[in-house]
């Protein structure tokens, strides 16, 4: 079994790095992300230094200053999350064909032991195509999700591809800034 699990994990950092070439070949390298990265950038520093300057202003121009300031970067964001997709594409397509591939290979096999028992609503991923009632027992398809999940956002850290501090600060993201909070 501890075989299967760091085979497991040296799977998921070979198909990290594996999607993050990938993503280097069809995406980083292009002027265009490029470009596009550095003005997301930049924007979203000097929306960070504006906000800190004039904190709780209330005077309307620089409110209306500060959404025109949040809407261009929206906008950047936009453009560039458009310039990954055909990498998101590239990359969904050969992570399913190996998934596939490695489930098969390891259909039915424990690969770790959980040290709890999952949620009701994740049993089904974490025991799937197991047999037997121990739902600390761990199939391949769980195990290789968490390991991918957790390798894939560091590597593009290490790798310089994660963005900025203050581009996700001001992303506007699933945990970013309500839009139009200075309204």
């Amino acid at each position: 079994m501890w075989s299967d699990t760091f085979l497991i994990v040296f799977i998921s950092i070979c198909t990290a790095f594996l999607g993050e070439g990938l993503t280097w070949v069809l995406v980083y390298r292009t002027e265009k992300y490029q470009r596009l990265k550095t003005e997301v950038d930049k924007q979203s520093k000097k929306l960070e230094r504006r906000k800190e300057t004039h904190g709780d202003s209330l005077d309307k121009s620089v409110k209306k200053k500060l959404e025109r300031y949040e809407e261009k970067l929206k906008n950047n964001n936009r453009d560039l999350s458009l310039v990954k997709m055909k990498s998101m594409f590239a990359t969904g397509f050969a992570f399913t064909a190996l998934l596939s591939m490695f489930n098969s290979i390891f259909d039915g096999r424990v690969v770790a032991q959980l040290p709890f028992t999952p949620i009701s609503w994740i049993q089904g991923l974490s025991h799937r195509n197991l047999s037997g009632d121990d739902y600390t027992d761990c199939s391949f398809i769980f195990l290789y999700i968490l390991c991918t999940m957790s390798i894939r956002q560091n590597i593009q850290k290490l790798l310089g591809f994660a963005p900025s501090r203050a581009a996700s600060k001001q992303g506007g993201g699933l945990f970013g800034p309500a839009p139009g909070q200075f309204k």
